[in-house]
């Protein structure tokens, strides 16, 4: 796998029914996500329909998958995953790096998964099987998280590279969940960044959240900090990302608040990428 693998996706937004009017309208918009588990393949909400049709691509995401989990992935989730992205005419699908049920249990959070020998064994395992059965490429996201297992051998980006050693899955890096796991667990995003295999990277999520007593909550309800925007900027000083997207899931604020929010993000993915073309210019000398 090769960066020239990847589509260039641009900036693009969280589709959500609540605003999908809004987004239709957003300036400059490249691309939408949308939550897969919330779209039936033979039946496009007409929004999507319309995205479609002037040639804004649909990338769906997954939340219930649960490839960290110990069973194998259930085959009717994976031909529901395969069947929207195939009606979307997607280029990638992406899910998580979580575990979400156990016997029969299920978890309706995205947990984090024991970051262990035997458990990339069984994620890479589960990720193959994904990959059999997706008509296009998975890429996988590094989750928010508020506690850490004991006897943990890999951190959560050392993990994802040996994942993606071993089966070529692609990279969806979340800057606003590396953001969370430094001030609840005192992980250093930028040296995370730098353990992950940035030429898999297929697209980035920005989102916003809140800090309460001490705590960081990736709430996607909030406007993204200044914060997350310094770990996007770290990421984006390091490789140009083909794709990023703005994730809200509640409390929506006028689109005038949207489009400014995929202002800010497009002014640090410019800076970055200007200062890429200045580097390479400067090597040719």
């Amino acid at each position: 796998m090769s960066s020239s693998d990847i589509p260039r996706l641009g900036t693009g937004i969280g589709w959500r029914p609540e605003i999908d009017t809004a987004v239709e309208r957003l300036p400059g918009l490249d691309w939408v996500e949308v939550v897969a588990e919330n779209v039936c393949a033979d039946h496009l909400p007409p929004s999507l329909a319309e995205l479609r049709a002037r040639g804004v691509t649909v990338v769906p995401h997954g939340v219930s998958l649960g490839l960290g989990d110990a069973a194998a992935p259930d085959p009717a989730r994976l031909a529901r995953l395969a069947a929207v992205a195939e009606s979307l005419g997607s280029p990638l699908v992406s899910e998580h790096l979580a575990f979400v049920r156990a016997g029969g249990l299920e978890a309706g959070h995205l947990l984090p998964v024991p970051r262990t020998r035997e458990a990339l064994r069984v994620v890479a395992a589960n990720v193959r099987i994904a990959q059999r059965e997706l008509p296009v490429p998975l890429a996988l996201e590094n989750i928010a998280a508020q506690l850490a297992w004991p006897g943990e051998e890999l951190t959560e980006a050392q993990f994802l590279a040996e994942l993606v050693e071993r089966t070529g899955v692609r990279l969806l890096v979340d800057v606003a969940n590396l953001h969370t796991n430094r001030v609840n667990l005192g992980v250093d995003p930028a040296a995370e960044i730098d353990r992950l295999p940035l030429e898999a990277l297929a697209y980035v999520h920005v989102a916003g959240g809140v800090e309460r007593d001490g705590v960081w909550h990736d709430t996607h309800t909030h406007p993204v900090t200044a914060p997350v925007l310094e770990v996007l900027a770290e990421l984006c000083a390091r490789t140009d990302p083909p794709g990023v997207l703005l994730e809200r899931d509640g409390a929506y604020p006028p689109p005038a608040e949207l489009s400014a929010e995929l202002d800010a993000i497009r002014r640090v993915q410019h800076l970055h990428r200007v200062q890429h073309l200045h580097r390479r210019e400067t090597a040719r000398v």
